[in-house]
């Protein structure tokens, strides 16, 4: 078996159909957003704009922000000290799960690494407790939704994009005693629509399903206090799970759940995206 020739093949692949991805090397000058310095020149680095970053309101570069960084840094140091099960559930952690609850007017929140885990986690975690879930999901959700879908291993039926006529023609057709979970996001990144909150709630208390709610390019931008599309359009109360992160209009890292506490509870002590991975850094 010649390894290294299908690892060839495998990247010659992607140059043949036009989608081997090359990376820009650049370093972003704080305090002076959008621009950065790419180092992709021969001649040193050269001044770039960067209208393409997730940090929308430049909140990673926010002098607070940095006080509050260099503070955590000199309080507790650089690192969590590990998984929160066993030596990482820093208080820092609680505090930020609290906020994050009552962000979106829940009693509970759930700390991940990144947005993207807090997705694949819970989905994949979720239908697995309970039993012969179906999972109902906008055809334009992104990857990581895609992926908790797909490693929960349970049914699955894909609607049309914000196609409510769909979507309750999927929900007609499956036993009212299945538990159901309809999954879709607030705002679509490649799109920029917006999602029918209220009427896609409606559907869900009519067949009696739980609801999953992307907030993630909403969360900091919308709402009287930020809390995104769900806050602005006074929908959250009706939404089982709201996911969001961290890294785009807050400027930092890490993705979150916020939920009723029994749901949080139950996504913290079995899935293992949670469990077995080194928490957040404090300063985070």
């Amino acid at each position: 078996m010649d390894y290294d020739k299908i690892f060839s093949q495998a990247i010659d692949r992607l140059h043949a159909e036009g989608r081997y991805r090359v990376f820009i090397d650049i370093l972003r000058n704080k305090g002076a957003f959008p621009n950065a310095r790419c180092f992709a020149h021969h001649n040193g680095p050269q001044p770039v704009t960067v209208w393409c970053s997730n940090d929308y309101l430049a909140m990673g570069q926010h002098p607070d922000v940095i006080a509050a960084m260099e503070e955590a840094l000199h309080d507790v140091g650089a690192g969590s000290g590990g998984t929160r099960n066993i030596g990482g559930n820093t208080h820092y952690h609680i505090q930020l799960e609290r906020e994050l609850a009552d962000w979106h007017g829940k009693s509970g929140a759930l700390l991940f690494t990144s947005g993207y885990v807090s997705n694949e986690a819970t989905l994949s975690t979720l239908t697995k407790i309970l039993p012969g879930c179906i999972i109902f999901s906008d055809e334009l959700n992104h990857a990581s939704m895609i992926a908790g879908i797909k490693n929960s291993g349970c049914e699955k039926r894909v609607f049309r994009h914000n196609d409510l006529e769909h979507l309750e023609e999927l929900l007609a057709a499956e036993d009212p005693e299945v538990p159901k979970l309809i999954a879709f996001e607030s705002i679509y990144s490649m799109d920029g629509d917006i999602a029918p909150l209220h009427a896609i709630c409606d559907l869900a208390d009519e067949y009696n399903a739980l609801t999953y709610c992307d907030e993630v390019h909403a969360v900091g931008m919308y709402g009287k206090n930020g809390g995104g599309i769900s806050e602005r359009d006074e929908a959250a109360h009706r939404l089982t799970i709201v996911e969001g992160t961290l890294a785009k209009a807050v400027g930092v890292m890490g993705g979150y759940i916020s939920a009723d506490q029994k749901i949080i509870d139950v996504i913290r002590s079995y899935a293992p995206g949670f469990i077995f991975t080194t928490s957040l850094s404090p300063v985070l």
